[in-house]
């Protein structure tokens, strides 16, 4: 089993920026896939970023050029900078951990509120 905890959520203004982190625990050795969903009232959960082990990238197309997803794996932890934020991307993010069986891992979630 793999923990994982996540922080970095907050009220922040559009055009502003938060940084996101997980750190998973536990049984890792095996994670291949890390990084975020978001689900935002009515709307379906969609994957907003992940990394493989090897730092291979994936982007939903509504966040490109915004967020940058990094791992430091020294300390099992990996960070989404999200920059010029949009009230569009307020949603509750969570953290997620798999392996290539997609063996998944979730994080409690953290509240993202993009707003004037």
């Amino acid at each position: 089993q793999a923990q994982l905890v996540e922080s970095g959520g907050g009220l922040v203004q559009p055009g502003g920026s938060l940084r996101l982190s997980c750190a998973a625990s536990g049984r890792t050795s095996n994670i291949y896939f890390m990084g975020w969903y978001r689900q935002a009232p009515g709307k379906q959960r969609e994957l907003v970023a992940r990394i493989t082990s090897d730092s291979r990238t994936t982007y939903t197309d509504s966040v490109k050029g915004r967020f940058t997803i990094s791992r430091d794996n020294t300390v099992n932890t990996v960070y989404l900078q999200m920059n010029s934020l949009k009230p569009e991307d307020t949603a509750v993010y969570y953290c997620y951990a798999a392996n290539r069986d997609l063996l998944t891992y979730w994080g409690q979630g953290t509240q993202v509120t993009v707003s004037s």
